[in-house]
């Protein structure tokens, strides 16, 4: 399915969203506002409804996706058919990078988890901004480097931390996240239990033998706060 045009230059609101969407994007957020605009015009709009993909496995990967609305998970399926949760996109992430470098197919499909806009950008573009302004390449390889690090982070504590240390790590990173103790889980616990290779079961029962020991108050499905992190970072 074809990527809608850009809003109709009646609309003045609409004219903005592009921009908008690109000066959020850590790769592009440096850049002085005339380059801004630049950026955004090569940028196209569309709206996916829940459940709709942005990509699928074995999709040519072709252009840079920005989530200027709504909430967008990336995962692969094992040979089973099982979901393993790499990462969820909120307004602000991007995915696509690789299309920048070389063609490839895209190896993990990206489906919206509510009504989600996107602006995307095509390879072809985004080449000619990396020529135009040098300093983008440099914010993409850091990105980059930082998603690696993330990456084989979770791949080792998948393979060799458990899953109580694997949950305990992860309240932690969210401490530092939020820079608060206090802090609302940012997807639902079936998507925790994925991320985690584990089951949402286990997520549930695990938090619960967490707030008995003391180091951590729920509040409802998503609201944590952290009591006692030095406890939580000795969890084996």
């Amino acid at each position: 399915m074809s990527l809608k045009p850009r809003s109709s230059p009646s609309d003045a609101s609409c004219e903005h969203i592009p921009t908008l969407c690109v000066s959020r994007v850590p790769i592009f957020n440096h850049l002085p506002s005339e380059a801004l605009a630049v950026v955004a015009d090569k940028a196209v709009m569309r709206t996916y409804e829940r459940g709709q993909f942005i990509h699928r496995a074995g999709d040519p990967s072709d252009k840079l996706f920005i989530v200027h609305k709504g909430k967008i998970k990336v995962y692969r399926l094992s040979d089973s058919g099982k979901e393993q949760l790499v990462r969820i996109l909120i307004p602000g992430d991007f995915a696509g990078e690789m299309a920048l470098f070389s063609s490839t197919d895209h190896d993990a499909y990206a489906e919206a988890m509510q009504s989600s806009e996107i602006c995307a950008i095509y390879r072809a573009d985004v080449r000619e901004l990396l020529l135009q302004y040098p300093d983008i390449s440099l914010h993409v390889l850091a990105e980059l480097a930082r998603r690696l690090g993330t990456s084989e982070k979770q791949t080792t504590a998948i393979a060799t931390a458990s899953i109580n240390a694997r949950l305990a790590q992860y309240l932690a990173d969210l401490v530092e996240q939020e820079n608060s103790f206090n802090f609302n889980l940012p997807m639902s616990r079936r998507h925790l239990a994925s991320f985690l290779g584990t089951t949402p079961e286990t997520v549930s029962r695990r938090l619960g033998e967490f707030e008995e020991a003391g180091w951590i108050l729920q509040t409802g499905q998503r609201k944590i706060t952290i009591l006692d992190l030095d406890g939580l970072l000795l969890v084996e």
